[in-house]
């Protein structure tokens, strides 16, 4: 019993160490701004501009693809998912500037609001 005690007494202040510490670089690489996302839109030939430094602005066209409304960049051919449906709604095949953030991961643009070109 006593041998449990002394590794629990051992292993529990550094297993809490190293949690913190993990959630420590997870919070300051969720604060800091990813270079690589504007170099990446920028290549793919969407036109950002830079609202703050994690919105920008796309422009193109609302499409649909399958049963999802799309972003279409019309000079680049480059399609982009947008995570609000019903605001993508209003402006199918019209050109528009939405602002958002892009998830390079997914493809996907977190849409703050969409406007008409």
């Amino acid at each position: 019993m006593k041998k449990l005690q002394r590794t629990l007494s051992t292993a529990l202040p550094v297993l809490a160490l190293t949690a913190s510490v993990f959630l420590t670089s997870q919070l300051m690489r969720a604060q800091s701004p990813d270079p690589s996302q504007n170099g990446a839109s920028q290549q793919q030939g969407m036109q950002p501009e830079n609202q703050t430094s994690t919105q920008k602005t796309f422009t193109g066209k609302i499409t649909k693809s399958g049963d999802k409304y799309v972003l279409t960049d019309t000079s680049s051919k480059t399609s982009y998912q947008l995570d609000d449906q019903d605001k993508a709604t209003s402006f199918v095949n019209k050109n528009v500037k939405v602002t958002g953030t892009l998830d390079a991961a997914t493809g996907t643009i977190r849409v703050a609001s969409i406007d008409p070109v």
